[in-house]
């Protein structure tokens, strides 16, 4: 489980972001990463039982998990490590183009969701294709009772267009989705929720919630 000592190590990395710092800490921070990749491999087991694809993946906890030095090469912020936790799980690995599930633990910011963040171009026309053609199953999903009590922002776009996107008419029932650059979810935890035993359990609730979201993103990509 994540405890204080995890946020704590976040906390203190965020104030003193350096390598001389991070070096000297580097007990404290495999602990926490210790934690991280537990919290990883329960999630991993939670999710397998009620999702298909990711029980076939057979997919490395670690490598679910973002690395915590930045790539500052083409960045005017410097700091050389980021203040967080990130971990991906989707059937095609982090790098895939697939949707799946997250989840960001950070001192007083820590979230979870499930979906695909802004996809390549080619990704993104293929998802408004499958909304446009499955509208209907698309509005059944993200108007579930139980998906707005775990996401009651629903769905995000990152980012939207303001015209319709070309090929679709301004008249097209799902143009304000068709207008998004992305679909995800999120779900906020405090930090004493992130600390407490049921942490994992309640993440993989919130999962299994948006599951249907993310078969029915990926079935676009698929051609399932």
């Amino acid at each position: 489980m994540i405890t204080n000592a995890t946020l704590a190590f976040l906390h203190e990395l965020k104030e003193h972001n350096e390598r001389v710092w991070f070096t000297e800490h580097k007990n404290e921070y495999q602990q926490a990463f210790s934690e991280m990749l537990d919290t990883v491999v329960q999630l991993l087991v939670a999710i397998s039982g009620f999702d298909p694809d990711i029980a076939a993946a057979g997919l490395d906890p670690k490598s679910c998990i973002m690395r915590i030095n930045r790539d500052i090469r083409f960045s005017k912020d410097k700091s050389p490590y980021k203040s967080n936790f990130f971990a991906f799980i989707s059937k095609g690995g982090r790098k895939g183009p697939f949707g799946g599930y997250y989840f960001h633990i950070e001192p007083g910011a820590t979230f979870a969701g499930g979906g695909i963040y802004m996809p390549e171009p080619v990704v993104l026309e293929q998802l408004r294709r499958e909304i446009d053609a499955h509208f209907g199953e698309w509005q059944s999903i993200i108007t579930q009772k139980e998906f707005s009590s775990h996401f009651p922002e629903g769905i995000l776009p990152s980012g939207k267009l303001v015209r319709p996107p070309k090929g679709y008419d301004i008249s097209n029932p799902a143009l304000e989705y068709l207008k998004f650059k992305g679909y995800y979810t999120q779900r906020f935890f405090s930090d004493d929720e992130v600390t407490d035993p049921g942490f994992v359990a309640e993440v993989a609730k919130s999962f299994r919630v948006v599951t249907p979201l993310v078969k029915f993103l990926n079935s676009g990509l698929s051609g399932d």
